[in-house]
């Protein structure tokens, strides 16, 4: 019951797919409205790495950028995976395996106002999932997999994809069910860890150091939490 709620939870804050869909075109890791700031989500299927539009959507870019610093994002899983449309990340309250801390919940749980642009909605754009209240976008957002036009103007687009359409096309061939308008993958597809860099950074020495330090405090998270939810399951059963 508590894993339907979850997906119910995060599916209304789901991009609605079109009748159809077009082609996907394709994207590039160089684009204009790209920041220096580059996320990486290592996934049980392959990394994605992606960067900010800061100008284009300020407030939402702050938000998300934050919410992967306090490691809200480690344990967490794409809960939807639409062939050509989109794969979308669930809202990290819910979404996650371990429990979060005081410091991350109260991010999690903010609001951001939307900040509709004029740039599309191509395979690559990051854009925000949200309610009906275009003021109500949390964690939720979604990658796009291929051309969307009716969402323009409509979700806020914050980045792009650099790397990792490997990944992407290896998650599009994954089985997958169907509820209601919803199209779910049949496997969990787990966000083991996530890190941060810059790409203007000269001194990549300190940064790869920092790097592997974040890498081995959230294989140590999963870790630590796995084992209390196994001990947890087992006193359960008896």
């Amino acid at each position: 019951m508590a894993g339907l709620l979850r997906h119910v939870a995060a599916a209304l804050l789901c991009l609605v797919p079109p009748a159809s869909l077009a082609g996907a075109s394709t994207y590039y890791a160089s684009d204009p409205n790209l920041g220096s700031a580059r996320v990486v989500f290592q996934t049980n299927h392959g990394d994605i790495e992606f960067g900010f539009f800061p100008h284009v959507a300020p407030k939402t870019v702050e938000h998300i950028y934050k919410l992967v610093r306090l490691g809200c994002y480690n344990t967490n899983h794409f809960f939807r995976v639409d062939k050509g449309f989109v794969a979308q990340v669930a809202a990290v309250v819910g979404g996650r395996k371990a429990p979060m801390n005081e410091e991350q919940e109260q991010q999690a749980e903010k609001s951001i106002v939307g900040e509709f642009s004029t740039v599309k909605h191509v395979r690559g754009i990051l854009s925000m999932g949200r309610y009906s209240d275009p003021d109500s976008a949390s964690s939720s957002f979604s990658i796009l997999l291929g051309d969307a036009p009716h969402l323009d103007g409509q979700y806020a687009v914050f980045g792009r994809v650099t790397k990792g359409d490997d990944t992407l096309r290896k998650l599009e061939r994954l089985p997958t069910h169907k509820e209601g308008i919803f199209v779910m993958p049949l496997e969990r597809i787990e966000i083991l860890s996530t890190y941060y860099y810059d790409i203007e950074v000269e001194g990549c020495e300190t940064e790869k150091s920092i790097l592997k330090r974040r890498l081995s405090e959230s294989a140590s998270e999963v870790e630590r939490w796995t084992k209390m939810l196994r001990v947890i399951e087992q006193l359960n059963s008896k």
